[in-house]
């Protein structure tokens, strides 16, 4: 039997109950602690799930029986905590985006080399059965060469639901950084790199009114782009339209579609982990169906299972930093692109994740 890791969770906040239900899907994970600034918010989550230990981030960095540290604070946040834990000496995946910077990236990359520990960041949803399938589909030349793509978030933004949405308007979020790494990290996973970029972007309304709770009536002022139209050369030469945008009251758009020579792809949300797929080949009149060849019951965590798997066996894993790095830095080309009013070439390059394996028992990612 594959030895269990054990995990430990920074960040016991909105999304920390999704990320201990998907790790707790997979045998390698044993998760034993988890922390946050906020001790009480901590115990709360460590009552809720029962995890064993609630501490303070100083002392689960200190366990050395943790290997990976499941980064899942704010983003702003994500850098110091990220280089602590490398410091720490421990593997750490982290939540979407890697760093708000691309030097703070780099740096965390550069730490982990020196470190010698795996770095790895969410989005993991590319692993799950959806962009699975779309994958093998891919690969094995269902559509022909992949000639084009197109990708689109468009939404009012989530002051209406989130309970604390003002870092969404500021500096470190905004439409891109907040749901462009489901978007990018899927396209790179089904096409590859990106080499060049160049975009348009806005930010249409100065302050945002939140209308949920506990902060109904508070008012955001929003410091980013809240949309941003890009369009993105890959390396092997297809050609890319994405728009990410928190101004759209209402739009009927695809989320991802994958254009080939020899017919069309409908890849489903990003920000899932199923279906549907659908499929347009050459010479036919309507869209088809595809089951999923790989499990969709997969849910976040699933990136940090994966990393645990390279751990024991020496093999990459597949969300993993320079993936991400690279997403990020695409991320704030169409910014720089935007401002410059010229094509951006992107500066770093990584290879395309491999695909999983079919056939995979519940719980397991190798075979």
């Amino acid at each position: 039997m594959t030895p269990q890791i054990k995990i430990g969770i920074i960040g016991s906040g909105n999304i920390s109950p999704a990320y201990i239900k998907g790790c707790r899907a997979f045998e390698i994970l044993d998760l034993v602690a988890c922390a946050d600034i906020d001790m009480a918010r901590a115990r709360d989550r460590a009552a809720e799930f029962g995890i064993p230990v609630a501490c303070t981030v100083e002392e689960l960095l200190a366990d050395p029986e943790i290997r990976i540290v499941v980064n899942l604070t704010i983003p702003k946040a994500h850098t110091e905590v990220n280089l602590a834990a490398i410091a720490a000496g421990k593997n750490v995946h982290c939540e979407k985006p890697l760093a708000l910077t691309r030097a703070e990236g780099q740096r965390v990359l550069a730490a982990a080399r020196e470190r010698g520990v795996l770095v790895g960041c969410a989005p993991d949803t590319f692993l799950g059965g959806g962009i699975q399938t779309c994958r093998k589909l891919i690969d094995d030349g269902w559509i022909g060469e992949p000639v084009a793509a197109t990708a689109f978030m468009t939404c009012h933004g989530h002051e209406s639901w989130h309970p604390d949405p003002a870092f969404y308007y500021q500096v470190g979020g905004g439409p891109m950084l907040d749901m462009g790494p489901y978007y990018l990290t899927a396209l790179v996973n089904l096409i590859g790199s990106i080499r060049r970029v160049t975009g348009a972007t806005r930010s249409t309304f100065p302050e945002r009114l939140i209308t949920s709770q506990p902060k109904y009536g508070a008012r955001v002022k929003v410091e980013v782009a809240t949309h941003v139209a890009g369009v993105m050369d890959f390396a092997n030469g297809a050609i890319g339209t994405i728009i990410n945008s928190f101004d759209v009251w209402a739009a009927n758009l695809p989320r991802i579609e994958i254009y080939g020579a020899e017919g069309s792809l409908s890849v489903p949300d990003p920000n899932g982990f199923t279906g549907p797929v659908r499929i347009c080949r050459a010479g036919a009149s309507e869209w088809s169906e595809i089951p999923l060849t790989h499990n969709p019951e997969v849910g976040r965590g699933i990136g940090v299972a994966d990393m645990a798997y390279a751990l024991t066996s020496g093999r990459p894993h597949r969300a993993s930093g320079e993936l991400a790095y690279h997403v990020l830095d695409v991320m704030h080309a169409f910014e720089d692109a935007s401002r410059s009013g010229c094509h951006v070439t992107i500066a770093s390059t990584c290879g395309r994740p491999a695909a999983l394996p079919l056939g995979l028992a519940p719980g397991k990612l190798d075979e």
